[in-house]
């Protein structure tokens, strides 16, 4: 069998790729409900990433934001978690802040994260017990412990909604960045301070940044508090994430639940 962390660090790539074929070029947006659109690019790379890691490893499970989900995946200890173009909107508006995701959960924990930004050729990888990487050289998250020193990576839409307003003289800077799996890398990679989101987000949006920011000394927690498990019935989780340093999530789970 092929080893599982090579392979997803290639298929990541190659799905990348086949993004940029269409990316700011011609090709079809459908909607999936509101703000949610999907296009030919979603549904290309996904077709070449389900191929691939299926064909390769047949007894693992599959989950993926643009495969039809089924109860098979339940009974699998080992599961592919995949989101093939993770920022679409951004995408669709020409902003190079999306990434193809890739996960592999044992037993409900992360265990491989990839991510690729096709345009700025950035890298994540994480593999459990071997810490991450950007690029290739060890990263880790930042050490900071002061919030008002720190920046936090939040969602371009719900800045636009004024939701990020009563936290804004928490931090030293609020960022906006689309994809959820980006801003989650790039926390990883020690680039920011932290990230968090008041919305819910489904497994295939952070499996994948989740492993990044445990291997790189971080954690990600729901904003009730608890760790993150993968391969659930349910996928999506409510109401929203805080990722960084163990000591700034305490904090800001302290502010949220004030």
């Amino acid at each position: 069998m092929p080893d599982p962390l090579a392979t997803a660090i290639d298929a990541t790539q190659e799905a990348g790729r086949i993004l940029m074929t269409y990316f700011q070029a011609d090709y079809e947006i459908h909607d999936k409900g509101f703000r949610n659109p999907v296009t030919t690019a979603d549904y290309a790379a996904n077709a070449y990433l389900e191929t691939r890691l299926r064909d390769d490893f047949p007894d693992y499970g599959w989950l993926s934001e643009e495969t039809a989900d089924t109860d098979e995946r339940l009974s699998r200890e080992r599961v592919w978690v995949v989101d093939p173009l993770d920022g679409t909107v951004e995408f669709i508006e020409g902003v190079p802040q999306f990434v193809v995701s890739v996960a592999l959960t044992e037993n409900g924990r992360p265990i491989i994260g990839v991510l690729f930004n096709p345009v700025s050729k950035e890298l994540f990888v994480a593999s459990e017990g071997q810490g991450t990487t950007y690029n290739g050289v060890p990263t880790q998250v930042s050490t900071k412990t002061d919030l008002s020193e720190m920046d936090i990576l939040n969602s371009r839409s719900e800045t636009r909604k004024g939701l990020w307003t009563p936290y804004a003289s928490k931090f030293r800077d609020l960022v906006p960045i689309g994809s959820v799996a980006y801003k989650l890398g790039l926390v990883s990679a020690g680039k920011h301070d932290m990230f968090a989101t008041l919305r819910p987000k489904n497994e295939w949006d952070v499996c994948a940044g989740d492993c990044l920011l445990r291997e790189a000394g971080g954690e990600l927690r729901h904003l009730g508090g608890e760790i993150m498990t993968y391969n659930k019935e349910e996928v999506t989780t409510r109401p929203g994430l805080v990722g960084g340093n163990p000591a700034v999530v305490s904090a800001f789970l302290q502010i949220y639940e004030s």
